[in-house]
């Protein structure tokens, strides 16, 4: 059975009864409706899409980013749009929604935990509001954030969703992890919001 857990709540997904090898980390998020009355219509400028975009740090046992890749970040360690498959073939972004709209996961990354290599031992998902100072837009004026862990089979493992007022200004955001413990995989929720609007600015904490 899925499991709702609350920020700093820690889940073990390595139990048995989920199938590691293909797991889809999924994210979605809605955007807060404006006004829609009479008034609203007239005085209201049209708003720009939000461009939400996840990015996977695959982290070594020292807790490090061994591979940056090119000065573009392409061919590391660091998923993101520009770098949607790791070398290793073990995990991959599936696709870049630029609105947020529809349904369901807007963005997936595809990890095939019970394959990945002993050297990766933790992968930190961080969101980021695509030039959000210069749009003016930020966490707070966005609904139903979340992200969840989905197995092999299609099977619910454990989901986190944002909740409350606590983003106001925060245009990236350290959403959870999941990393080994003892040999098994576990999830974090951590959902730390940051006020810049590029997780580079996050990755150097990760370097070195």
């Amino acid at each position: 059975m899925e499991k709702n857990i609350d920020k700093g709540q820690t889940v073990d997904l390595d139990t048995g009864e989920f199938d590691l090898s293909n797991v889809v980390i999924g994210l979605g998020w809605d955007i807060k409706k404006q006004n829609s009355g009479l008034l609203g219509r007239l005085f209201s400028q049209k708003k720009d899409d939000f461009d939400l975009d996840v990015t996977c740090f695959l982290l070594n046992p020292n807790g490090k980013v061994s591979k940056l890749g090119n000065d573009k970040l392409i061919g590391g360690d660091v998923i993101f749009f520009n770098n949607m498959r790791h070398i290793s073939g073990s995990i991959r972004l599936n696709g870049d929604n630029r609105s947020g709209a529809g349904d369901g996961d807007d963005e997936q990354i595809i990890a095939r935990l019970s394959e990945m290599d002993k050297e990766i031992d933790r992968l930190v998902f961080v969101v980021t509001i695509f030039e959000g100072i210069k749009k003016g837009q930020h966490f707070g004026t966005v609904n139903n954030a979340f992200i969840h862990a989905t197995d092999a089979n299609g099977k619910q493992m454990v989901r986190y969703q944002l909740s409350g007022n606590a983003y106001h200004n925060k245009r990236t955001m350290l959403f959870a992890e999941v990393y080994r413990y003892e040999g098994h995989w576990n999830f974090r929720a951590i959902g730390e919001g940051y006020e810049f609007d590029s997780f580079v600015h996050l990755l150097r904490n990760y370097v070195g």
